[in-house]
């Protein structure tokens, strides 16, 4: 019997993609992204319903969202599957594509960047305000960048 996978959080990929979140968070900041003592299903789940918004990219040249969680979903409006095909500069108004990839630069020589802030927009041109975001890059279980992503849990909605 095949069961069905009705959430992100419940694939392999995105269970192994949440721990390299967690464990690149904690590496880089020495911060914990949940409290939790769980199993890596269990912490999957926690960390896509999580009251914050947690987004990650790839590493192409034109990076791809691999990750959102449902915060992220709701603020941008998207699916999971409309999201995860989305470039992550599309994230961000034109205007302010210079100082996001100047940001995103500092972080992948770095390792993280904290108390970034910006304005981004919603897939219906809602636009918001982040604040006190962090930006990682991204290891896999060799230690290796496999991409880079954000956290931030204020944001308020602008005319």
């Amino acid at each position: 019997m095949t069961s069905v996978i009705e959430f992100p959080w419940q694939q392999e990929a995105i269970i192994l993609h949440s721990q390299y979140l967690i464990n690149s968070f904690q590496h880089w900041t020495g911060n914990c992204l949940l409290d939790a003592n769980a199993s890596e299903f269990e912490t999957a789940k926690a960390l896509f319903e999580a009251p914050f918004v947690l987004v990650s990219h790839g590493t192409e040249s034109d990076p791809i969202f691999n990750y959102g969680n449902r915060q992220a979903l709701e603020l941008w409006e998207l699916s999971w599957e409309e999201f995860t095909r989305m470039p992550s500069r599309k994230s961000a108004e034109e205007v302010v594509q210079e100082e996001r990839d100047r940001l995103l630069s500092e972080a992948a020589t770095k390792g993280f960047i904290n108390n970034y802030s910006g304005i981004r927009t919603s897939s219906t041109g809602k636009r918001f305000y982040i604040e006190d975001t962090i930006l990682w890059n991204i290891l896999d279980e060799q230690n290796q960048h496999c991409g880079q992503a954000a956290f931030f849990s204020n944001w308020k909605f602008i005319a």
